[in-house]
């Protein structure tokens, strides 16, 4: 990965138009060929990107840009749309390259991964009548917590949580898009299943038609039965 610390101007061109104004950023330039801009605030997300595949050029400025202080222009083109990305480079301030190599992907901690356990030995937990395909079943994205079907025989994706907020519903709208693709499996239902789901993701996965299921923890290892309560 290439990181570069600069200040730069940048144009979006193509599905949408965009402008950042002069000021200081971090470049990262993946390994994939993607290129995304930071700031310094704005939490995780850059402030503009280019998605691969796609093709970096570094060229000289222009008689104009050079006279308004530009020492360098990248110019990022979509391989396959018209999407272009054109930072304009004032001033490098840091320019640096490192090998990452290949990350192992995101580990689920403690509570998720055992929430997908126990899920998985009690499936039923879905609806009457549901059995289980398998944990982890592998995408092109990666893998969805659990696949099941129906009593009737519908697949069912489900994608776990400790807290489910609005990433996760997009998180398993991204794999639903895949397994539909597939004849033997679509059409897919979706289960989005957490100990907590904020409403704002309740509203979203209610929006897609994804289904929201509030799993009781304590319950389903056998600490909590709700059956003994007063209350």
């Amino acid at each position: 990965m290439r990181v570069v610390i600069a200040r730069c101007a940048a144009r979006y061109s193509g599905r949408l138009s965009a402008h950042l104004p002069l000021a200081t950023r971090a470049i990262m330039v993946k390994a994939d060929g993607s290129v995304l801009l930071h700031s310094d605030g704005g939490s995780y997300k850059p402030l503009n990107w280019m998605s691969p595949p796609c093709t970096t050029r570094e060229v000289a400025p222009d008689g104009a840009q050079a006279s308004a202080g530009v020492t360098a222009v990248w110019t990022v083109q979509h391989d396959k749309t018209d999407d272009r990305l054109e930072i304009e480079i004032h001033e490098v301030l840091a320019d640096t390259q490192h090998e990452l190599g290949v990350d192992p992907g995101l580990i689920k901690d403690g509570v998720e991964a055992h929430l997908q356990e126990l899920l998985a030995a009690q499936i039923s937990v879905l609806g009457d009548g549901h059995t289980l395909v398998r944990r982890e079943y592998p995408t092109a994205i990666g893998p969805v917590d659990i696949l099941a079907r129906t009593s009737a025989g519908a697949a069912v994706a489900v994608e776990i949580k400790r807290r489910g907020d609005i990433d996760g519903v997009e998180q398993l709208t991204r794999y639903l898009e895949l397994l539909n693709r597939d004849p033997l499996l679509s059409p897919v239902e979706g289960v989005f299943a957490a100990q907590e789901i904020k409403p704002q993701a309740r509203v979203l996965a209610q929006d897609r038609g994804i289904r929201c299921l509030v799993l009781d923890y304590d319950a389903m290892r056998g600490v909590d039965d709700s059956s003994t309560r007063l209350f």
